[in-house]
């Protein structure tokens, strides 16, 4: 699929990674990174913790350092292939090494980096991974057990791939929604993010739009917050 790099990057925002590395300074700096550039990061220190938390919720990439106690990157790698032949997958290491390599390979890696790594270098293997994800079809977030929204053709569609329509604003305010999942979106940046002028925006418009968003994806799914704002829940 043809995508430009503006575009992934666009979907990149909307994905939840999920990251392994046991040295807590590197793992606190990377994850900041990493939650600039994706819709979520999940990190852990050990390759155990990543696994169980994977085998119970829904992430769209992984990414590991090679080194880690007790079960290593690679070991980490061939236990989440067993299970998932697709999911991008971007290893790191401190240190090139030969048989690294050709199991990087064998077991389908995306991205084989030397660390320290620079943000650039980050950003393309991202790109890459996400690339490889539309390529395969895993592009969908589940929004609750019936509906899934298509990131890549920003589509609400019900588990037996039936297409909800959406009217412009309920797209904008449902895709505004995705980006901050689990996240409190205030007034404001709603107002702002969906009409040209928030201004103008009345009180009546402002809550006619969420209740017609909120019967199309389930009342339960869109939480308000008393004063703030409103958060779309997800459970994956």
């Amino acid at each position: 699929m043809n995508l430009k790099n503006q575009e992934i990057k666009e979907i990149l925002t909307s994905l939840t990674i999920a990251y392994v590395e046991d040295e807590k300074k590197i793992r606190e700096n990377m994850s900041k990174t990493l939650n600039l550039l994706c819709n979520n990061c999940i990190d852990f220190q050990s390759a155990e913790e990543l696994l169980n938390y994977y085998e119970k919720n829904s992430v769209h990439i992984i990414i590991t350092d090679i080194n880690l106690p007790n079960m290593n990157g690679i070991e980490l790698i061939k236990k989440i292939r067993e299970k998932d032949e697709k999911i991008p997958i971007i290893l790191l290491t401190a240190y090139i090494e030969t048989q690294y390599l050709f199991d990087a390979i064998k077991y389908k890696v995306v991205e084989y980096l030397p660390k320290p790594i620079d943000y650039e270098t980050l950003i393309q293997a991202l790109l890459k991974a996400t690339k490889d994800l539309i390529n395969n079809g895993n592009y969908m977030i589940k929004i609750n057990e019936k509906l899934f929204f298509n990131v890549l053709n920003k589509e609400l569609l019900t588990i037996d791939k039936e297409k909800i329509p959406l009217t412009p604003k309920e797209l904008k305010l449902l895709n505004l929604f995705i980006k901050n999942k689990n996240k409190i979106v205030t007034y404001e940046e709603i107002k702002n993010q969906i009409w040209e002028n928030s201004y103008e925006v009345t009180e009546s418009a402002f809550k006619n739009l969420i209740n017609k968003l909120r019967n199309k994806i389930s009342k339960d799914s869109i939480v308000n917050i008393s004063k703030i704002g409103y958060r779309l829940n997800i459970k994956d």
